[in-house]
């Protein structure tokens, strides 16, 4: 199957990196065997970013090429070495791309201005290392953070021509000859109907003013409702300055006039939405043919008495042409000057913030159908504790009993009715944690420690101890030789020194 070389509409599926994990390491050199934690943290992921490039016309990449991810970042190294960063991925857009969520449908954001951009999938974070996690209480941690997944997105692009005027008619109305009659476009010209199946776009010049007209393919009645092609390519005029009705006063058609063609395109318009404050021009083409002239000197009063400016042109002889594009140049000057000029600005997508300052979990009873139940709790910041844990050390799960004490799971969990050995389950959707509740001991003998500490790092070593109580034996047994009383803390070698 042949890809087409314009492609208006895309599915993209965006992935961002992973972040590096953290390390755990304890500084070692000669005569400092303890010199303390010295795990760096992990590298954050790469992001993936879509960025207005004015030189694009379609999303037939994407077409081709349907999934991006970003780098992972690295994990850290001992010696306090952070890892890298993940690579972001910048993929460029045309100008007028609307972005949304292809699961929800929200639109996340409308790229119309050069060098705008939008991060549609965050990198994850890197974890925090050994080192980061020491305090005061904690000197030496034998575990760090696990890196942070990237957020995955399946997201639409959806391609909204930027043109200032949009010619609009039935099939074989002229429109693609006259955009090619006042530009240097050249698209298909055929003597058949629905010849246009993309739109084209050209660039006038006319006086001062440099202006783009889109050539829209063929509109019937009952286009906004999904028939011919014009339902596809209603959005590409949404974005124009100026709408120009190009009426066929030639066509061989029964039943068809000018002022009935114009009367079913603006009914489509209508029923489009979003264009009714877009200044009119019409322009009753084929008058180089005799009929085609008088219909149109009998109709231009009619369509005129609207408030409609109505030229009479030729894309065949050129008559009228000029007139026309002054017209409409004068029509977008107007358009540009009353609108501000846009700035270029970076979208992040973030969650939407909670109304209040509820509490930062919730806890529900679930049964099983069977019989037992489960404690539910949830809330961004516990689910992405449980991401960042390690499970494979005991201390990195102590830790992480640690903080939800301190956020006061475990309190609410005893107010609710919760026992000892009650399964808990921590995490949204079908794939949650699952732990036995144990109520961690707030005096007595079980707690000998806290989580994470190191009593070597602030008590006397082994060897130390038993060389120094070696050292006060000698001193003692050499007094006890010489029969005088003896300060241990004096060394022998000074007496003998001076009795010599």
């Amino acid at each position: 199957m042949a890809i087409p070389s314009f492609v208006d509409r895309a599915t993209l599926r965006v992935s961002g990196g992973n972040g590096g994990h953290g390390c755990t390491s304890v500084h070692r050199e000669k005569f400092k065997p303890l010199g303390g934690p010295d795990g760096g943290n992990g590298g954050n992921g790469g992001s993936v970013v879509l960025r207005v490039d004015p030189g694009l016309t379609t999303l037939v990449d994407y077409h081709r090429q349907s999934q991006r991810r970003a780098t992972n970042g690295q994990p850290g190294e001992g010696d306090h070495k952070q890892g890298a960063n993940g690579g972001d991925i910048v993929l460029a857009v045309p100008e007028g791309t609307v972005v949304s969520d292809a699961d929800t449908g929200e639109v996340l954001a409308d790229l119309v201005g050069e060098g705008d951009e939008i991060v549609v999938a965050a990198g994850g974070k890197g974890g925090l290392g050994n080192a980061a996690l020491a305090t005061s209480a904690r000197k030496a941690p034998g575990f760090a953070l696990l890196g942070e997944e990237g957020e995955q997105r399946t997201i639409l692009l959806e391609l909204k021509v930027l043109a200032d005027v949009g010619l609009v008619g039935f099939p074989s109305a002229g429109k693609s000859s006259l955009i090619a009659a006042i530009s240097r476009a050249r698209p298909k010209i055929a003597d058949y109907p629905f010849t246009t199946l993309v739109p084209n776009l050209g660039v006038v010049v006319a006086g001062e003013t440099t202006y783009t007209v889109a050539d829209v393919p063929g509109l019937i009645e009952g286009a906004s409702e999904g028939r011919g092609l014009g339902f596809d390519f209603l959005r590409h005029i949404e974005r124009c300055q100026a709408i120009v009705h190009v009426i066929d006063c030639a066509t061989y058609e029964p039943g068809r006039d000018p002022v009935t063609d114009l009367d079913i395109i603006e009914g489509e318009l209508a029923a489009h939405g979003g264009l009714e404050d877009r200044p009119r021009l019409v322009a009753l083409n084929k008058v180089d043919i005799p009929d085609a002239a008088d219909l149109a000197d009998i109709v231009a009063p009619e369509i005129e008495a609207r408030g409609l400016k109505v030229f009479r042109i030729s894309t065949k002889s050129s008559e009228g042409l000029q007139a026309l594009t002054f017209a409409m140049a004068e029509l977008v000057r107007e358009r540009r000057a009353a609108q501000p000029k846009a700035e270029a600005q970076r979208i992040v997508i973030r969650p939407a913030p909670v109304a209040g300052t509820g509490p930062e979990f919730t806890i529900r009873r679930m049964g099983d159908g069977q019989g037992g139940f489960v404690w539910r709790v949830e809330g961004a910041k516990p689910e992405r504790w449980v991401k960042q844990t390690d499970f494979t050390n005991p201390e990195a799960v102590g830790y992480l009993a640690d903080r939800f004490t301190r956020l006061g799971i475990e309190d609410e969990l005893l107010r609710i009715g919760a026992r000892e050995g009650d399964a808990v389950a921590i995490g949204a959707g079908d794939d949650p944690v699952v732990f036995d509740f144990a109520p961690q001991m707030q005096s007595g003998a079980e707690l000998l420690t806290r989580r994470g500490d190191d009593d070597r790092l602030h008590s006397e070593r082994a060897s130390v101890t038993r060389r120094r109580e070696l050292d006060a034996e000698y001193h003692a047994a050499k007094a006890a030789a010489e029969g005088l009383p003896r300060d241990p803390k004096q060394s022998w070698r000074v007496d003998f020194n001076e009795e010599d």
